[in-house]
């Protein structure tokens, strides 16, 4: 056998290629808008890590270096929209019960169409990939575990209901939400102020105690 083979044993892996320069959180959030993005043009079939390459204006091989393959870079998308949810319940305006609530409908009713057509094409791709259905179950469900408890803390102070149990309500909220998330980008006029901003009072009007909504 030759002798003047090398031996890569013991040698250090080779540098990622596409290694990006600068904030590496920034760029990755910036790769995550740019998926979002082609989503949304393309369906979750088109969104190639060619086309979010060109999307972000940067090499595939720097799209690479965030994400290994167009699963990981799926997945990644999925968990950055459920961490939005999870920050809105678990912020700094914990003394105000309506308050918080009234910011997670909020942001359930923005105007980003690209963001709702993004989320509506990644929960129909996960109907048929048990891996990814597991993740969207597993979020999910800690999203409506967080908001029930955010009920409940308001049963206790008197601001929620306390005749409909707070994991019920925090069922109806999230599909009443489900509903805006599927019909804004196909009626985004109903979603418009004053009309939207008339749809969150509402909804607190119907998670109010009931001698308040009298």
């Amino acid at each position: 056998m030759s002798t003047n083979v090398k031996d890569t044993r013991n040698s250090q892996p080779a540098p990622r290629r596409g290694r990006p320069k600068g904030d590496r959180a920034a760029k990755r959030t910036e790769l995550l808008q740019a998926v979002i993005a082609v989503i949304a043009r393309e369906g979750y079939a088109g969104a190639s890590m060619r086309k979010v390459s060109q999307q972000a204006g940067c090499t595939t091989g720097a799209v690479t270096y965030y994400f290994a393959n167009k699963e990981e870079m799926i997945i990644a998308v999925a968990e950055s929209l459920f961490d939005q949810f999870d920050q809105i319940l678990d912020g700094d305006d914990q003394q105000d019960v309506h308050a918080l609530l009234h910011h997670w409908l909020d942001w359930s009713n923005i105007s980003d169409t690209d963001t709702w057509l993004a989320i509506f094409q990644l929960l129909v791709h996960a109907r048929h990939e048990p891996a990814f259905a597991s993740i969207v179950r597993e979020r999910y469900a800690a999203l409506r575990s967080a908001l029930a408890a955010v009920l409940e803390r308001g049963q206790q102070e008197g601001s929620i209901r306390q005749d409909i149990p707070a994991r019920v309500l925090s069922d109806q909220l999230c599909a009443m939400t489900d509903g805006w998330m599927m019909l804004m980008p196909i009626e985004p006029e109903r979603f418009e102020s004053p009309h939207g901003h008339t749809l969150i009072t509402s909804a607190l009007a119907l998670i109010a105690p009931p001698s308040e909504q009298r």
